[in-house]
């Protein structure tokens, strides 16, 4: 199993990153792993997507299912893919109206070893730059106002 974990802090509000993170269909803009995504399902405590992932002569599609709590929290279930094992979470604490802390965690295994040898290395480097490659598009992004009090 691999476990992966990485934090960073940020210049953009909770609310602003979380929204980044929830809306897998437009992973494909900026992740280029990310070869497709479809949401399945989708309310105000629940998304669940299809991800085709493919990078580096890798392919794969996986569909998770994600309890969510907007702005602070949302955890990631394998639904279906090529895994044995795979759990994770993401962590938003704001520090205030305009940046938070960001923390995501990962733990995943394989369902074979043909799967480990052949896509783990490529599967690894995707999960590691996950967080930098999500701030990188919150600061490309201008962030909405907040809402009329």
């Amino acid at each position: 199993m691999t476990l992966v974990r990485r934090s960073a802090l940020v210049d953009r509000s909770a609310g602003h990153l979380f929204d980044l993170i929830e809306a897998a269909e437009h992973y494909p803009a900026f992740l280029p792993w990310c070869a497709g995504a479809t949401i399945v399902s989708r309310d105000d405590t629940l998304v669940s997507a299809d991800l085709r992932v493919k990078w580096h002569g890798m392919a794969f599609e996986i569909r998770t299912r994600n309890p969510k709590q907007r702005p602070v929290h949302m955890t990631i279930h394998l639904e279906r893919g090529p895994f044995r094992h795979f759990e994770g979470e993401w962590r938003l604490r704001p520090l205030d109206a305009t940046a938070c802390k960001v923390e995501f965690t990962l733990d995943y295994a394989f369902d074979s070893a043909l799967m480990t040898r052949a896509a783990g290395p490529v599967f690894d480097r995707i999960t590691d730059t996950m967080v930098d490659a999500f701030v990188r598009r919150a600061l490309s992004l201008p962030e909405a106002p907040p809402p009329a009090a």
